[in-house]
C-alpha cells in the first residue's frame, strides 16, 4: 500500500507561545521557602505532644490498622513501608524504612516502638534489605496509638485526599524525653537526647499534681539523660543549661574496669560505650591513634562482644605501664569519651521552638489532658446515646405484645416506626432501634440485662461527667495512667551521672603502684615486695612497707616467700623440677597492702603466671643476684652462684638425680649469701639436720650438689630452709634472759613439726603438733642423719609437716600481736600436744601454723 504523501500546501502547526517574565529572586525565594517548610514541617522536625516525625507517625498509625500487634505474628517490613509509602507517605522507601529500622533499634531508642526481626544493623553496620526482615508493634507503641478511635485527636487527609490520618499520637507517655530525637532540616537541626521512662514520667506527674512547679522541681525527679547504652555522663552543667534553655552539651564516657585479664597482662575491660558509638570505630580510632603514636602502652584490642554475654571489649596494656594514664589518653583520642550537644528544637502548634525541660513536660502535659478529656467526652456521648436505646428498649419490653400488634398492623416501616412513637412517646432513634430488635431478644432473661446494663451506664455517665466537671479528677487520672505506663514499661537507669569531671572513673580498683592519670605513662621502678602463697598465689606490692611475715591471706594460706625488688626489676622463680624461671616484676599484678598485710585476693595463681609441667610447682621466690641454696627430697644440698644467663628466660639450678617415680626434686630454696647461715634438713621420719652453710660450698648452675642429710631407708625430705645466722642462736643480752621464753626476740627460730599417722575413719585426723626453739637443735655435719626433732605418739608414724625458720611469734591478731610460746606447744619427753588443742592455741594468731602450711 502507498504511502500518502502530506500536501505541501499544509502549513505546519505554530505551538502557542505563553513566555511569563518572572524574577529570578522572588521565584528562587518562593521556592525555597516551600521546600524549607515541607523540610521543617514534613519530615526533620518532631511534634513536641507525641515526639514523633510525620514518616514515624505515618508507620505506627498504618501498622496498628494493619493489625500488628505484639501478640500476632510478624511480617515483611517490605509490606509496612508499601502500604505506609502507598496510602500515607509520598516519599521514597528507602527514608521510610530507615525510619522504621530506627524505631525497632535498641541502642538508638530507650524504649524501641517496633519489634523487629531479622537483621535491623548495629551500631557499626547497617540493616539488611526489607524484604529480609520483619516487624510488628512493641506494647509501648500500642500505648501510642491508644483510643485512636475515640475522637481524641484530630485527623487531616493525606496527600491525594483518599484518606485520612492523625496529625498527632495519643501518646500514652512522653515519647520525645524518653526516645529523644535527631533530624535536620533548613537552617535548624534537632539533638535531643532519651531519659529514663520511670524519671520522665515522675516529672510528668509532679508538673500534672503541682501546675506551678519549677525547673529545679522537675530536676529532682529528672536528674539527666538516660542513654541506652549506659556510660557515664561527666559533668552536668551542660544538662542543666539545656533544660533552662534548650541547647547545652555534656561529655559521655564509656563505663571501664582495670581488670587482670591474664596471668601476666592488665587490661581495659569495656563494657558500655558512649551513645551510638560501636566497638569497630572505637578499634579502628585505637589503631590509628597508635599508628601515630599517640597512643602508647596498648599491645591488644579483642572485641569478646556476643549477644548472651552483650557488649565486652578488651584492651590490653603493656608491661609497666600505667592503666590510668592509658585509660586518659583513650579518652583523649578515641570515642571513649564523646559528646552530645542538645538542641531542643520541635513543633509546638506548627511553630518550630527550642523548648527547655519545663516546657517540653508543659506540652506533653496539656496534650495528655485533652486526650484524655475528648476521650471522656466521646464516651459519655456513647453511654449516654446506649443508655437513651436501653431506656426505649425497657419500655417497649413492658407492653411487647401491642409492640408487636402495632408493627404487625403497621403498613410499611415509617407508619410503623410513627405508631410507636406517638402512643409510647419514644424517639426516632429509639423507635428505629426497636423495628430492629430479633424476636429472641425479647425474653424475660434479656430484660434483667437490660435492667443491668441501665445501671451500669449510669453510673459511668456519672463518672465521666464528674471527670469533666472537675480538673482535679482530670488530672489525677492521667497521672494513674502515667503510673500504670510506668509500671510496665520503666526500667532502671542505665547511665551513671557524675557531677565533678575528675580523674577517670573506674568500676575496679587501678593499679595502686601506678600514679595519677596526669602524671608518667609507665610505672615507676619503686621499691616493692614480691610475694607467694603457700597455696600458689603471688603478686607484687605497691610499695616495701614494713611487712609481717608470714602475712594470712585467708585460712590455712599464708606467705611462704618474701623477696624485695622494685617494680621493674626481675627475680627468679625456683620450680621442684629444679628451674630457675626468670620473672619481670612489672609483669606480677600489683596489690594493696594493709598494716603490714598483704591482700592476695587480687594475686594470680602460679599455674596461671608461669609455665610449669604438670608434676612441677613453684617452690620459692629469689633475687638474682645472691646465692641460693636449695634442698633435696633425697637429701641432697646445694649452694648456687648467680651466674645466670642473660639471654633465657628459664634455666636449670640443679641437676637432679632419677628418672620417673625415682626422680629426686627439689622441696626447698632460698637466699643463703652467709657462711654463717644454718641449713636445716626435717624428715618425714622426724630427723632433724642442722649445719652451717661454709660445709657447702658454692657451685655452677648445673652441678648436682651434694649430700645433705643421710636418709635411712624408705625416709624422704619433707622440709628444707635457710635460717639466718642472726636467728639461729639463743638470744641473751641485759633484760633478756634466756630461760624466759615469754622474753624472747620476735626475730628467733622456731621449728614447726606436725606428726600425724593413716586415719582409722574417713574424715577422721588424729596428730600432734609441735613448737621447738630452733636453738636447742645441735649443729651436726654435713651427711650425718641428724637428731630427733618429734616423739610420735600412738597412732602416729611420720611427719606430715616440718618446717624451720624465724618464728611468727608476732601474729596479726585482732587486738594487736599474740605471742605464741614453743613450751606451751610441746611436752617434756619430745612429742607434741594433741592437734586439736594446738589449733585452739592458735586460734589467736593463726600466722604461727599457716608460716609451716603444706604446699
Amino acid at each position: 500500500m502507498a504511502r500518502r504523501s502530506k500536501s505541501a500546501d499544509t502549513p505546519p502547526v505554530t505551538p502557542e507561545e505563553n513566555i511569563i517574565d518572572i524574577d529570578v529572586s522572588a521565584e528562587m525565594e518562593t521556592s525555597f521557602l516551600e521546600y524549607a517548610y515541607s523540610v521543617i514541617y514534613s519530615r526533620a522536625l518532631p511534634d513536641a505532644r507525641d515526639g514523633l516525625k510525620p514518616v514515624q507517625r505515618r508507620i505506627l498509625y498504618m501498622m496498628a490498622d494493619m493489625g500488628l500487634r505484639p501478640e500476632k505474628g510478624h511480617v515483611k517490613s517490605a509490606r509496612v513501608v508499601g502500604e505506609v509509602m502507598g496510602k500515607l507517605h509520598p516519599h521514597g522507601d528507602a527514608a521510610i524504612y530507615d525510619a522504621l529500622v530506627r524505631m525497632a533499634q535498641s541502642f538508638a531508642l530507650r524504649l524501641p516502638l517496633v519489634d523487629g526481626h531479622g537483621n535491623f544493623g548495629s551500631l557499626d553496620d547497617g540493616p539488611a534489605a526489607p524484604r529480609y526482615t520483619e516487624a510488628r508493634m512493641t506494647a509501648a507503641a500500642l500505648s501510642m496509638t491508644a483510643d485512636l478511635d475515640e475522637d481524641v485527636v484530630d485527623f487531616e487527609p493525606n496527600y491525594d485526599n483518599q484518606l485520612t490520618q492523625p496529625g498527632v499520637l495519643p501518646s500514652a507517655f512522653p515519647n520525645l524525653l524518653v526516645n529523644g530525637a535527631s533530624g535536620i532540616a533548613v537552617g535548624m537541626a534537632t539533638n535531643m537526647a532519651p531519659h529514663n521512662m520511670r524519671e520522665v514520667i515522675s516529672g510528668a506527674k509532679h508538673l500534672i499534681l503541682h501546675p506551678e512547679a519549677t525547673l529545679e522541681d522537675l530536676m529532682e525527679h529528672i536528674p539527666g539523660p538516660d542513654l541506652p547504652s549506659g556510660g557515664r555522663i561527666v559533668g552536668l552543667e551542660g544538662i542543666r543549661d539545656a533544660y533552662r534553655t534548650g541547647r547545652g552539651s555534656f561529655k559521655t564516657r564509656a563505663k571501664v574496669s582495670i581488670e587482670q585479664v591474664s596471668a601476666r597482662k592488665t587490661g581495659i575491660v569495656v563494657t558500655q560505650l558512649p551513645y551510638m558509638v560501636g566497638p569497630e570505630k572505637v578499634i579502628e580510632k585505637i589503631k590509628d591513634a597508635a599508628q601515630a603514636k599517640k597512643l602508647t602502652g596498648i599491645s591488644d584490642v579483642l572485641d569478646l562482644t556476643d549477644r548472651k554475654h552483650g557488649l565486652r571489649m578488651i584492651i590490653e596494656l603493656k608491661a609497666g605501664f600505667n592503666p590510668q594514664a592509658v585509660l586518659a589518653q583513650l579518652y583523649r583520642h578515641t570515642p571513649l569519651e564523646d559528646s552530645f550537644g542538645i538542641n531542643n528544637v520541635a513543633l509546638v502548634n506548627g511553630q518550630p521552638r527550642t523548648l527547655g525541660l519545663l516546657e517540653m513536660l508543659q506540652v506533653y502535659v496539656d496534650h495528655r489532658l485533652d486526650v484524655v478529656r475528648r476521650r471522656s467526652a466521646y464516651r459519655l456521648r456513647k453511654r449516654q446515646a446506649r443508655l437513651h436505646l436501653v431506656e426505649g428498649l425497657l419500655i417497649a419490653i413492658l407492653d411487647i405484645d401491642e409492640v408487636i400488634q402495632i408493627i404487625r398492623a403497621a403498613e410499611d416501616t415509617a407508619a410503623a416506626r410513627s405508631r410507636l412513637m406517638t402512643i409510647f412517646d419514644l424517639s426516632q432513634a429509639q423507635a428505629d432501634h426497636i423495628l430492629e430488635l430479633r424476636l429472641r431478644q425479647l425474653t424475660r432473661y434479656s430484660s434483667l440485662e437490660l435492667e443491668q446494663e441501665k445501671e451500669r451506664l449510669e453510673a459511668e455517665i456519672a463518672e465521666l461527667e464528674a471527670i469533666l466537671g472537675s480538673e482535679t479528677r482530670l488530672r489525677s487520672l492521667v497521672a494513674d495512667e502515667l503510673d500504670e505506663v510506668a509500671a510496665k514499661y520503666g526500667d532502671d537507669r542505665r547511665t551513671e551521672l557524675l557531677d565533678a569531671e575528675a580523674t577517670p572513673a573506674v568500676s575496679a580498683q587501678p593499679d595502686p603502684a601506678a600514679p595519677s592519670a596526669g602524671s608518667s605513662l609507665q610505672i615507676p621502678d619503686a621499691p616493692c615486695w614480691a610475694v607467694l602463697s603457700s597455696s600458689g598465689q603471688l603478686a607484687r606490692t605497691t610499695n616495701r612497707s614494713s611487712l609481717v611475715h608470714p602475712t594470712r591471706r585467708a585460712r590455712h594460706d599464708a606467705l611462704t616467700s618474701v623477696v624485695p625488688t622494685t617494680a621493674r626489676g626481675e627475680i627468679g622463680a625456683i620450680t621442684s623440677a629444679g628451674r630457675m624461671i626468670r620473672v619481670p616484676v612489672v609483669d606480677m599484678p600489683a596489690v594493696e597492702m594493709s598494716s603490714g598485710a598483704v591482700n592476695l585476693n587480687q594475686g594470680v595463681k602460679a599455674r596461671e603466671f608461669l609455665h610449669l609441667e604438670k608434676n612441677e610447682e613453684l617452690l620459692a621466690f629469689v633475687p638474682l643476684d645472691a646465692v641460693i641454696a636449695l634442698g633435696t627430697a633425697q637429701g641432697r644440698v646445694k649452694r648456687v652462684n648467680p651466674d645466670y644467663p642473660l639471654n633465657r628466660d628459664d634455666w636449670e639450678v640443679i641437676s637432679l638425680k632419677g628418672e620417673g617415680r625415682a626422680q629426686d626434686r627439689v622441696i626447698g630454696a632460698a637466699v643463703a649469701a652467709e657462711d654463717a647461715d644454718q641449713l636445716c634438713f626435717i624428715t618425714a621420719g622426724a630427723q632433724l639436720l642442722r649445719f652451717g652453710a661454709s660445709l657447702v660450698r658454692p657451685q655452677g648452675r648445673t652441678a648436682a650438689g651434694m649430700l645433705g642429710i643421710k636418709l635411712a631407708p624408705e625416709d624422704t625430705v619433707i622440709g628444707f630452709s635457710v635460717v639466718p645466722a642472726a636467728a639461729s642462736e639463743e638470744h641473751t643480752g641485759e633484760g633478756e634472759p634466756s630461760g624466759d621464753p615469754s622474753q624472747r626476740p620476735v626475730s628467733s627460730a622456731l621449728v614447726v613439726t606436725l606428726a600425724g599417722g593413716d586415719a582409722p575413719l574417713e574424715g577422721f585426723e588424729s596428730g600432734s603438733i609441735k613448737l621447738t626453739d630452733f636453738s636447742e637443735f645441735p649443729a651436726k655435719g654435713r651427711g650425718t642423719a641428724g637428731v630427733r626433732a618429734h616423739r610420735f605418739m600412738r597412732g602416729e608414724d611420720h611427719l606430715k609437716l616440718g618446717w624451720a625458720g624465724i618464728g611468727p611469734a608476732l601474729g596479726a591478731a585482732r587486738n594487736g600481736a599474740a605471742r605464741i610460746l614453743p613450751s606451751e606447744m610441746a611436752r617434756r619427753d619430745g612429742s607434741g600436744i594433741p592437734l586439736e588443742r594446738g589449733v585452739d592455741a592458735v586460734a589467736s594468731s593463726p600466722e604461727a601454723l599457716s608460716a609451716a602450711a603444706v604446699r
